[in-house]
């Protein structure tokens, strides 16, 4: 039997960044290496999703490494021209961020950050100096979806002047307008 894990995942596109104008330590390209530091990072993102399900922890790790490799294969298909950054402290990566800047509505993929990184500002200071860089671009408005039962971070969007453009079951899409 293969592992999930060991499952061969595809590359993440050659993104520019150039746009986005963040400081070059503060973040760098996502890599095929980086995989099992972002697979621990989606871990942290479903563990407590996963807390009450009444399964052995290693169906749970296969379960969420599935998910994973889905949603990877997803993002780096349909969202081919963005950029797939690792989120840096001190050369620590710490979270990621998944952007795309190719079209005049910027659209935040993901943004997510490890536990002990969370609640610190650091997501605050990513979104306020995409708002920044998107309107020196000319960019016309920044997007992005949140998950419905994530109300801190419902309110951290709106705190930036975020709106609620559409909705489902399950997600709220956000937009932030640079005018």
């Amino acid at each position: 039997m293969v592992s999930i894990e060991a499952e061969a995942l595809p590359a993440f596109p050659a993104g520019e960044n150039s746009r986005l104008g963040f400081p070059r330590g503060a973040f760098r390209s996502a890599t095929l290496a980086d995989i099992p530091f972002l697979r621990q990072l989606y871990w942290s993102f479903r563990m407590e999703e996963m807390e009450p399900v009444p399964w052995l922890q290693e169906m749970k790790r296969a379960f969420i490494d599935g998910q994973f490799n889905l949603q990877h294969r997803h993002y780096v298909s349909v969202f081919a021209n963005a950029d797939f950054l690792i989120l840096q402290d001190k050369g620590k990566a710490i979270g990621r961020l998944y952007v795309d800047t190719s079209a005049e509505r910027w659209h935040i993929i993901d943004i997510g950050f490890l536990p002990q990184y969370r609640d610190r500002g650091r997501g605050l200071a990513v979104l306020k100096a995409i708002q920044r860089q998107a309107q020196s671009c000319s960019a016309s408005s920044v997007f992005l979806h949140v998950e419905r039962r994530n109300i801190r971070a419902q309110a951290l969007y709106h705190r930036l002047h975020f709106h609620e453009v559409d909705a489902t079951d399950t997600h709220i899409g956000m937009q932030w307008s640079t005018v």
